[in-house]
């Protein structure tokens, strides 16, 4: 079953929306069963509470219960006030109407949030990751979705820089998975490049990450989401394979701008959804590919006074560096988490490292603009500029000296058309 409507040039109606719902909530047998939804944290664009408000209003009366579950991955867990915020009612809401509707944090860093599942082969890891790493990897989720009768998937899908498209059983890996499968995927991620993986379908790490969810026998319904600014513009409800298929192809019309050249700087202009660096690093990611060689991108984040609240300790520790400065030395930092030096590498872009001299040489300048200090920046192998300094008027209209000014980075993947590339 696929069921869904997607649009290049207009949105989606609620009725439209509803009407979709209803057909696929039709075909899956619910009554009296005990649902989950799994949907993202603040970090990601989608019209959630339009559809918390539709499930609601679709199967409250029909389920036994009707709960969600917040696919942190290893970001920190929401706020009661955020999970407001991100459901869309208020408080008082909350505790009336919507008061038998429960919602959970993903505990990642809790051993005993997790039920194994099972182990993908080495033999099956060489084979998806054509032999870039040759290991077993074992399967763990958050056994909290065992405890009811569906799982549903809701959330959006956009390029991503590790798995190709987010989405889909991306919201199982990692969205509520364990630290050997987020580190897994994240560092085959690495060692491909998100130069390479980004906006693109069958990645290695999507094989990955599909293979992994063949190990939940549960029934699984995914309603994959296409937004576009703050809009729906498309709704694919199936299976998490299906439903993520239709929409990353939807995702890859709406979410990549096709530049005719590349740029010597670019202001990433980051929203306030994104509230570290971690998090905030889309801004280079999405930029990358229309970055110049010796070229400079800055994120400017005025909001942003941390590197990451959940590894910031590591990455002090480790800083950001090009892939090979870890795997030429890697007897030096193979016991840091692989998931965090995966994220190095990606903020930092493509680069080459000479062991013998110690010379790293990034293919471009990753400047940080936003409340870390810098001598912290420096301290990361990052450049620093004042955000007050910055007056984004200055930066607009100024694509024909080389320049390019993004207000909302983050979500649009930016890449050269092939034949300003072939140029």
């Amino acid at each position: 079953m696929l069921i869904g409507t997607g649009y290049t040039d207009k949105f989606l109606t609620e009725a439209e929306v509803r009407e979709l719902m209803v057909a696929a909530l039709a075909q899956t047998p619910l009554d009296g069963k005990r649902v989950i939804v799994i949907i993202p944290d603040g970090t990601r664009t989608a019209p959630i509470g339009q559809m918390f408000r539709l499930f609601y209003e679709l199967l409250g009366e029909r389920v036994a219960a009707l709960d969600y579950l917040i696919a942190l991955g290893t970001h920190q867990p929401m706020s009661e006030d955020a999970i407001n915020a991100r459901l869309e009612i208020s408080a008082a809401e909350r505790a009336t109407t919507y008061a038998k509707v429960k919602v959970f944090n993903h505990h990642w860093e809790l051993p005993e949030t997790f039920a194994e599942l099972g182990v993908i082969s080495q033999e099956e890891i060489s084979q998806i990751s054509d032999g870039l790493l040759n290991e077993p990897v074992t399967v763990k989720l958050n056994k909290l979705v065992f405890d009811y009768d569906q799982i549903i998937i809701c959330g959006p899908t956009f390029p991503h820089e590790v798995v190709g498209f987010s989405g889909g059983n991306k919201y199982f890996f990692p969205g509520i998975s364990a630290g050997e499968v987020i580190n897994f995927s994240h560092w085959l991620g690495a060692l491909v490049t998100s130069y390479e993986t980004i906006g693109k379908k069958y990645t290695a790490v999507r094989k990955v990450i599909d293979r992994a969810a063949q190990f939940i026998t549960h029934p699984k319904l995914c309603f994959s989401l296409v937004v576009k600014g703050e809009s729906l513009a498309g709704l694919y409800i199936g299976s998490p394979e299906e439903a993520w298929e239709a929409a990353s192809d939807l995702s890859s019309q709406l979410h990549i701008i096709w530049a005719d050249r590349q740029y010597q700087r670019v202001l990433s202009v980051m929203p306030k959804l994104y509230d570290d660096i971690w998090t905030g690093s889309k801004g280079m990611y999405k930029l990358e590919p229309v970055i110049a060689d010796g070229g400079e991108v800055v994120i400017y984040a005025p909001h942003i006074d941390e590197i990451s609240y959940t590894h910031g300790k590591i990455l002090d520790e480790l800083g950001y560096h090009v892939l090979e400065y870890f795997t030429k030395q890697w007897d030096k930092f193979k016991h840091y988490p692989l998931g965090v030096v995966a994220h190095s590498t990606h903020l930092t872009g493509i680069g080459i490292y000479d062991p013998e001299t110690g010379i790293e040489k990034p293919r471009i300048k990753v400047t940080l603009a936003t409340r870390i200090p810098k001598e912290r920046c420096e301290r990361l192998n990052l450049g620093y500029l004042d955000p007050d300094t910055i007056n984004i008027e200055d930066w607009k209209n100024l694509e024909a000296e080389g320049i390019l000014l993004v207000p909302k980075a983050g979500e649009m993947l930016y890449r050269l058309k092939p034949k300003a590339a072939a140029a």
